[in-house]
């Protein structure tokens, strides 16, 4: 069995308090089943997720990122998931120029109240990041530095 069988992702989750955090935590409660590729990044708001949050896990070796937040009306900042969502938009375009494929970044609306929601989404999420294989574009290559 080769090594590439037995990869999973890392995926990096960017989760709004208010409404995916909790969405999250009610999976966890009523122990709906997702995969446990995914490493939760708690923040105020998904429009507090900026570009460089993005880029700067995608360099340090994550193979899927997944921005979620409210759902559109519902935020409890009043308009931070439009800017998430229209930062996002630009961003897709970013990534698709500099050869990042389409998939390897995620953007969701889940609410506190969607548990199984949100291991639905992580689980496409999951499977969508597993059939592009891990990361290679912008990852910082650790072995060409030690040798140096």
């Amino acid at each position: 069995m080769s090594e590439t069988n037995n990869w999973e992702p890392k995926i990096i989750a960017f989760l709004c308090n208010w409404c995916s955090y909790a969405g999250a935590d009610l999976a966890g409660v009523s122990r709906f089943q997702y995969p446990p590729n995914i490493r939760i990044v708690k923040v105020p708001c998904s429009g507090r997720v900026s570009e460089n949050m993005i880029m700067s896990a995608l360099k340090s070796g994550a193979d899927g990122i997944l921005v979620s937040g409210c759902h559109p009306g519902d935020c409890h900042y009043i308009s931070g998931n439009y800017f998430a969502k229209r930062r996002f938009a630009l961003l897709s375009n970013l990534l698709d120029f500099i050869g990042i494929e389409p998939g390897r970044v995620s953007f969701s609306w889940v609410s506190a109240s969607e548990g199984e929601q949100f291991a639905e989404v992580v689980h496409s999420v999951t499977e969508r990041v597993k059939a592009l294989g891990p990361a290679s574009r912008l990852v910082k290559q650790l072995d060409a530095v030690q040798a140096a």
